[in-house]
């Protein structure tokens, strides 16, 4: 006989979700550039208020996040009463899933989108909708063309990854005013810090009641181990989210980490000067050779090869040289790898691996 406890519909239809890799099998000096992580790691100042906490591990954490949510508020000019933190912006997202989607309802997301909109609509019973890009851009057009009267929530991920691509504000204003009126636009601001006078979509949810915006403490502010991001939007929204977060979901240390991070306005400032610098040059040598990529405003560039052939081989290469990248075949992108920009001698590694690839291939 067999059992008869089963999981709600959709949660089987979801496909576990793959990160990028660490390790390389008998190799001690690995060059990781497959997560898009900071290569400089967190500020000194988070990695002090990380081990002061340790003499208070055996104290639960706030619930309420105020001190977090207050630097967060005050270094962005923010209201910190319509802040919300979570566990990565992953869990954000997931909270509204949870909160304003179900079955019956559609949640759109662009075809190279991040794979855990699919995964947070599925796990609320929601459907998911895939919509076609533009030469590796999101298409206004083409999102507003998906929506119905079952849309519940758009995603947008600005800066795209892993296309390093984004849209700008009067595409977004188009998106926002052109979505079904009981539909949220979600922006996911996971990159905004690399990109020099953007806001992250602050304006248009100053401006309106249907957008919400998230961002993380994972990338540039090298706080991806402690897992830690953030949300902002209408009153109304947030404080729906914040009634079915965990009341605990944060650790001590991540909040006294975060706070100090998000106050270290000099070393984000440095990481996103250093980024800008050597994404350029990575991205110009690397063409020079003969691989492509779109600008990116991002900390990753999406190098194309010719076919997926070609990008499989120049992978293998790479991990023969003890450097992983990603391959995002996953995310649309057979012919291509995603590569994070490093520091200056990353940078140079990866073109002198890819360099060495390409000439014994012609």
């Amino acid at each position: 006989m067999g059992s008869q406890i089963t999981p709600q519909p959709g949660i089987m239809d979801i496909a576990l979700y793959q990160g990028g890799a660490s390790h390389l099998e008998g190799v001690s000096n690995v060059l990781k550039l497959s997560s898009n992580e900071n290569p400089f790691g967190p500020s000194l100042k988070a990695k002090e208020a990380f081990g002061r906490v340790a003499m208070e591990l055996h104290r639960y954490p706030s619930t309420d996040h105020a001190p977090l949510r207050a630097a967060i508020a005050e270094v962005h000019g923010l209201d910190a009463d319509r802040v919300i933190c979570g566990v990565g912006s992953d869990e954000i997202l997931h909270l509204i899933c949870q909160a304003y989607a179900g079955p019956g309802d559609e949640v759109v997301h662009t075809e190279h989108g991040f794979a855990m909109y699919k995964i947070s609509a599925l796990a609320a019973g929601a459907s998911p909708v895939s919509v076609p890009e533009r030469d590796r851009v999101v298409d206004v057009d083409a999102v507003l063309a998906a929506c119905t009267d079952r849309t519940r929530i758009v995603f947008i991920t600005n800066p795209a990854n892993p296309t390093g691509t984004m849209i700008g504000q009067a595409a977004l204003q188009r998106l926002a005013e052109g979505i079904p009126p009981k539909a949220l636009l979600v922006l996911d601001g996971a990159y905004v810090e690399y990109v020099a006078d953007y806001d992250g979509g602050l304006a248009l949810i100053e401006a309106r009641d249907n957008v919400v915006m998230t961002r993380t403490f994972s990338k540039i502010y090298g706080l991806g181990g402690l897992r830690i991001g953030w949300g902002y939007g209408p009153a109304e929204i947030i404080e729906v989210l914040t009634r079915i977060r965990g009341p605990f979901n944060l650790s001590g240390a991540a909040l006294a980490a975060a706070e100090a991070a998000v106050r270290d306005r000099e070393f984000v400032d440095h990481c996103r000067a250093q980024n800008a610098k050597w994404r350029e040059w990575l991205s110009g040598a690397l063409a020079e050779i003969g691989v492509p990529s779109d600008t990116s405003t991002a900390n990753y560039i999406l190098a194309r090869f010719g076919s997926e052939e070609e990008a499989i081989a120049c992978d293998a290469r790479l991990k023969a040289d003890g450097i992983i990248v990603r391959h995002p075949k996953s995310y649309g992108f057979p012919n291509c790898l995603r590569i994070t920009i490093g520091d200056e001698s990353a940078c140079r590694r990866i073109v002198h691996s890819i360099a060495q690839f390409k000439g014994a291939g012609e």
